[in-house]
């Protein structure tokens, strides 16, 4: 998703801290969780870090390490708890904190499905098509389609106790 200039999507981190970055749905210990900009794999989130400049998760003082983490096993649960009761081919979550394109901290809470495919089950999330993130299907750019979806996850998350954190 291409984004224009003084768009939030150019510094989501200070976007979520200004409360402009519409994805978020909850703020954690540590970080925002968000939900992913495009949802080929419905239920795909994010968990950003709260501290601007942060590029890795070693950036951070242990402390606030070991509270990132716990919001990225609190957002992991969150997603596979939803897409489980959603969807019947739910089958795991994929947790990765990788850092090759955005250079601030963030991990992908990724759903896996049955349905991608023997082609992609067993491989990880980024290899599949470039398209699904560049030039998506229109039902799977986040919006209105999704309400239900983030209202789940916002939900969960509040289970959970993510608005005690």
């Amino acid at each position: 998703m291409d984004a224009g200039a003084g768009d939030w999507r150019h510094d989501r981190v200070g976007a979520a801290l200004r409360g402009e970055n519409p994805t978020v749905l909850r703020r954690l210990g540590a970080g925002f969780a968000v939900i992913g900009d495009v949802q080929f794999l419905p239920g795909y989130c994010v968990l950003v870090t709260d501290s601007p400049g942060i590029d890795r998760l070693t950036d951070l003082p242990r402390g606030r390490r070991l509270a990132f983490l716990a919001d990225m096993d609190l957002l992991g649960e969150a997603v596979q708890t939803v897409c489980a009761r959603r969807d019947p081919g739910f089958r795991r979550i994929n947790l990765e904190i990788q850092g090759n394109h955005d250079a601030f901290l963030h991990a992908h809470v990724w759903p896996r499905y049955e349905w991608e495919g023997p082609e992609h089950t067993w491989r990880p999330v980024a290899l599949h098509p470039i398209e699904r993130w560049r030039a998506p299907e229109p039902s799977t750019v986040l919006g209105p389609q999704h309400d239900d979806l983030r209202a789940d996850l916002v939900a969960e998350l509040d289970r959970l106790g993510a608005s005690n954190h």
